[in-house]
């Protein structure tokens, strides 16, 4: 996507907010992350290329509805919903991670320090592949899952380091697989000294940014190694369609099978966050998933596409 096309895009987004929600330049200005004359500009932008007459007249407009409704529904601080036609994974990929990276950078453009806690996963991934170079030395980027494959070699969609190393953010990776061998191996894992670190720092961060996993056969857990085939069944079978941070979880949000629980190592999520909790995630394939991840209120923002949000809306 062209930068001309981006400000279109988020001139449309003010212009909608502003002539169909009734928003109020400062809520437009809060809502979209810029400064109230900056979402002025956009909305005589919008003006100023024909996009206003007595509806928004940009594609990007039923998205906007869309993800007024999600946030209406799940209580959401956030929530952006890109336009998806057909479109193959990797368009959608790119799609989500343009998106994405604009949420993402509005919070490391603060001057403020803060901590920011990541997840892993494919569309998180290309999300921080797609975020332009900040130098932002001031914030602190912490791993909250495993950094350690199943075989011993790095995680290969570990985002701290790759982020990091386009902002110039200190980073804490945490020092563990994602699934230990047994209850007792976890526990030796999360006992350790530079593990306590990390988590403590995970603790205090002012926002998390994670993605979300189906749980059926041949997800990405099954795919990378991480659960085989017999233990992905097992969690279907008690009903699990979704995972945070590789935590699974059944259609109502809740935590399931026992025996994965207690071998997980990442860092607890708690519901209802009091500080902002932002998922990547999309397709149509991923709507089960993601809406289960709502109806835990697990989340606090999302950014998702037009026909997953569709999905989610009628589940």
């Amino acid at each position: 996507m062209s930068k001309q096309q981006e400000k279109l895009d988020q001139a449309a987004r003010a212009a909608w907010l502003y002539y169909v929600a009734g928003k109020t330049q400062n809520e437009i200005a809060e809502q979209l992350q810029v400064s109230r004359q900056v979402a002025q500009r956009l909305v005589a932008a919008a003006v100023d290329q024909g996009l206003v007459k007595v509806t928004v007249a940009h594609p990007v407009a039923a998205c906007l509805a869309l993800a007024e409704a999600l946030r209406q529904r799940f209580g959401l601080q956030l929530c952006e919903v890109v336009p998806a036609d057909g479109d193959a994974p990797a368009e959608l990929r790119k799609k989500l991670a343009v998106a994405g990276a604009r949420v993402f950078e509005s919070y490391l453009q603060q001057p403020r320090p803060l901590v920011a806690a990541l997840g892993s996963g494919r569309t998180l991934k290309a999300v921080i592949d797609e975020l332009g170079d900040i130098h932002s030395p001031q914030h602190r980027l912490v791993s909250l899952i495993g950094t350690i494959a199943h075989d011993g070699c790095s995680n290969r969609y570990d985002v701290a380091l790759p982020a990091a190393q386009k902002t110039q953010s200190r980073y804490y990776l945490l020092p563990a697989p994602l699934y230990a061998d047994s209850a007792d191996d976890r526990a030796q894992w999360c006992n350790h000294r530079l593990y306590r670190a990390v988590e403590a720092l995970g603790a205090e961060a002012d926002v998390a940014f994670i993605g979300i996993g189906a749980i059926a056969p041949g997800c990405p857990l099954q795919e990378d190694g991480f659960l085989d085939e017999t233990e992905i069944a097992g969690l279907m079978a008690r009903q699990a369609v979704a995972e945070l941070l590789g935590r699974p979880m059944d259609s109502a949000g809740r935590l399931v099978g026992e025996t994965v629980q207690e071998r997980v190592t990442s860092l607890a999520l708690r519901p209802r966050p009091a500080k902002p909790v932002i998922a990547f995630a999309g397709g149509e394939d991923k709507a089960a998933a993601i809406l289960a991840a709502l109806r835990g209120e697990w989340l606090s923002g999302l950014v998702t596409d037009e026909a997953c949000a569709r999905r989610i809306l009628e589940g």
